[in-house]
């Protein structure tokens, strides 16, 4: 393809996009090609040969993509440091009777703290993505908002929640008003190598989706060992073999025999036990939400309406907002919510406009 032509004496706008080597990413940077910004390549390497994002493997595919487009690429070694802050952290999650999300963690540190500090060295003050959700200026306030993508099915938005102010001011997302099968037509018609490359909904450390094994690998002097199995009232229904492999909402795979339909509503990580009981134990007309970030700076008035989303591909429920001197968040479902699980995200949306969100601390009656 050819770059759009730059008026005699215009600078080309510089920005380094974040290639993890799939198709999202390659035409994200094909599109600013295309509207004759100087786009250059950078791939993180993060998690290692096992990885299904981020490999040396995924660096070669994107380094193709940045030959095809004329582009200068690097690739730059942040294994270490994934480790100590995604991984291992993601395991003392675990191990603490959370359900972590490290996506938030490697976009928010990675994929733009550290990409927007290379991108300082390598003279360009913006950076690009291939992430599904679109950024732009409130007419009435002038702040940045983040709203989610015109393709519903695969908004992002999600994991983007603790973007600010200057990181969104910062940040270029082209693929926001574009569907997934227009970004695959685009790829095929610029004849890029990443045009088929199937995507993975997997954690990118844990490609076979074995989390417990992962944790096990990462920490193995701080497995717990064996521990009880309880219902609501601390009667012991059975035993298992780590908090670890456990969730908030699970059902298959406790490792007892019930007449009943039995979920896990909480996980206690103190007495090592995993807690049981019927769906409805699992309803929470409220939950408490820590370390919250603001899309706007600073927290919207208490009893703002939202719709909260507590895991990825949740639906959201409506609810109101009250906002914490901790720095965190009560929510006040309007309907009791099921599954609560501490360490995953709750995303508070206003419409399309993401307002901010948190992590889940607890569910509260």
């Amino acid at each position: 393809m050819s770059a759009a032509p730059i008026a005699a004496g215009a600078a080309r706008e510089r920005v380094v996009v974040a290639m993890s080597g799939g198709v999202d990413s390659s035409v994200a940077a094909a599109l600013l090609v295309e509207r004759g910004a100087e786009a250059i390549g950078v791939t993180l390497h993060l998690a290692g040969s096992r990885s299904r994002c981020c490999s040396l493997a995924d660096a070669d595919d994107a380094r193709r993509v940045a030959e095809r487009l004329g582009m200068r690429f690097y690739v730059v070694n942040y294994t270490d440091r994934f480790r100590r802050e995604v991984m291992e952290a993601f395991a003392d999650e675990y191990l603490a009777g959370r359900t972590p999300i490290p996506c938030t963690t490697c976009n928010k540190s990675f994929k733009f703290d550290y990409l927007l500090e290379r991108a300082h060295v390598l003279g360009a003050s913006r950076v690009a993505s291939g992430h599904y959700a679109r950024v732009d200026v409130d007419p009435d306030t002038g702040l940045r908002r983040l709203r989610r993508a015109a393709d519903a099915a695969k908004d992002q938005t999600y994991f983007l929640f603790q973007l600010d102010q200057a990181q969104l001011a910062a940040l270029e997302l082209p693929l926001g008003e574009l569907t997934k099968e227009e970004v695959r037509a685009r790829a095929r018609a610029l004849g890029l190598a990443t045009a088929e490359k199937p995507e993975s909904q997997e954690i990118c450390f844990v490609p076979d989706g074995d989390y417990a094994r992962v944790v096990e690998s990462l920490r193995p002097d701080a497995l717990p060992g064996r521990g009880e199995i309880v219902d609501g009232a601390g009667r012991v229904l059975g035993h298992h073999d780590g908090i670890h492999h456990f969730t908030v909402g699970q059902r298959r795979g406790l490792g007892i025999a019930s007449e009943r339909r039995l979920y896990v509503t909480r996980l206690d990580a103190a007495r090592n036990r995993v807690v049981v009981g019927d769906l409805d134990a699992l309803g929470a007309p409220r939950a408490r939400v820590e370390r919250v970030s603001w899309i706007a700076g600073s927290p919207p008035p208490a009893g703002t309406r939202a719709c909260v989303r507590i895991r990825h591909r949740h639906a959201g429920a409506e609810a109101s907002l009250e906002p914490l001197a901790d720095g965190g968040a009560l929510v006040h479902f309007d309907a009791p919510v099921q599954a609560v699980a501490p360490g995953q995200a709750a995303v508070f949306d206003a419409g399309d406009v993401v307002l901010g969100g948190g992590f889940l601390s607890e569910a509260v009656a």
